[in-house]
């Protein structure tokens, strides 16, 4: 499995931006994707997952209301649209994927791949 991560650059606070992950070579018919993120000097943390086909999605209490995750099921693609982006939400964002539904969709652990991540500038 390899997943591409695309759709970083700079922006400005309050702007918005879009990522995408394409998953390519999946085999297991349920999975959970999901988004993380390590801000320079900080530990990789969770931002959003989505379980693939039912309708659940989970977000970390800092991107709740900010942050929408979804999926287009046809194109194996996951997307994360990031809006009022705040000077805190700068980081590498990286997708990962898990096969079956995981309950700890929140652990890096629980995922199996990952991508190669994209970075996210956000200026005050």
């Amino acid at each position: 499995v390899q997943l591409q991560a695309c759709g970083g650059g700079l922006v400005q606070a309050g702007d918005s931006l879009r990522l995408s992950c394409a998953a390519f070579g999946v085999t297991f018919s349920t999975y959970t994707m999901g988004w993380f993120r390590q801000a320079p000097g900080k530990e990789r943390e969770f931002v959003a997952a989505i379980r693939w086909s039912v309708r659940m999605t989970y977000y970390a209490a800092s991107v709740k209301g900010r942050f929408t995750i979804s999926r287009d099921n046809a194109k194996y693609t996951v997307y994360l649209q990031m809006n009022s982006l705040k000077p805190e939400d700068t980081a590498v964002y990286y997708c990962a994927i898990a096969a079956g539904y995981s309950v700890g969709y929140y652990r890096e652990a629980a995922y199996d791949y990952w991508g190669q991540g994209t970075l996210v500038t956000v200026s005050s």
